[in-house]
């Protein structure tokens, strides 16, 4: 039992963790960044770009 709870702890900080660093990136607007390059990957692919 007490195992499972370490895990759970474990799990759950890296939750929040991941969390955080979600948020971090969506201040700093990766995201457009990341949408960018998609976008262009996309337009060489059927041969537009």
């Amino acid at each position: 039992m007490r195992q499972l709870a370490k895990q759970n702890k474990i799990a759950v900080f890296l939750l929040a963790f991941g969390a955080l660093l979600l948020v971090l990136g969506l201040c700093q607007g990766e995201y457009r960044d990341t949408l960018n390059k998609a976008i262009r990957v996309c337009l060489e692919c059927i041969g537009i770009g």
